[in-house]
């Protein structure tokens, strides 16, 4: 990649029907961070088996907020699984926050999870376990075997849209109807 080009940071990657990873399968992932390094991402669409609730108590903090202990960890992806990361909207920046996007951001550090317990986190927040990594030039060859579709990203689809939502309206976001996708590929 050309260290002057665009990467695919702030935009979602689709799983489109003819990718069978197990990982990916039906998945819509945020890309985050992409340079000539590689890229992460986060599953954004996939629930864990965890709640918020559970990720606060193993890490002793404390809070009554109910609303936000009953909320679904998402699965982020198969790279680091026991690792917190927080997607938020907002204008402060955490002890280590990377900005996706305008006023998207990705923090890893405990203080966002102690200023949601106590009520004062971000106004839109979600926390994934786990992340998704490719390495230099893997995401590119991926998108030229058709295995994603890329589209940009929007809030309304990361924070407000149910979670078996997510696949189908992402690609509908750029006139794809992923139901009726012939899933194969061919190179002329």
């Amino acid at each position: 990649m050309d260290e002057n080009a665009p990467g695919f940071g702030n935009h979602l990657l689709v799983a489109l029907p003819s990718l069978h990873d197990p990982n990916f399968e039906r998945s819509v992932t945020l890309i985050c961070q992409h340079d000539g390094d590689g890229a992460m991402g986060v599953v954004v669409n996939r629930p864990s088996e965890y709640t918020v609730g559970d990720v606060l108590q193993q890490m002793g903090i404390d809070s009554d907020d109910e609303k936000l202990q009953s909320r679904i960890v998402l699965a982020g992806g198969p790279v680091h699984p026991e690792r917190g990361f927080v997607l938020h909207d907002g204008q402060r920046t955490w002890d280590s926050s990377l900005e996706v996007g305008d006023g998207l951001y990705l923090t890893t550090s405990r203080d966002v999870l102690e200023a949601m317990a106590r009520g004062e986190g971000p106004a839109q927040a979600v926390v994934a376990l786990g992340c998704a990594g490719w390495g230099a030039g893997q995401l590119e060859q991926e998108l030229v075997d058709d295995s994603w579709l890329m589209v940009p990203s929007r809030n309304e689809l990361l924070f407000d849209l149910p979670l078996p939502q997510r696949w189908q309206a992402a690609a509908a976001g750029i006139g794809v109807d992923l139901v009726n996708y012939a899933g194969h590929s061919g190179h002329a």
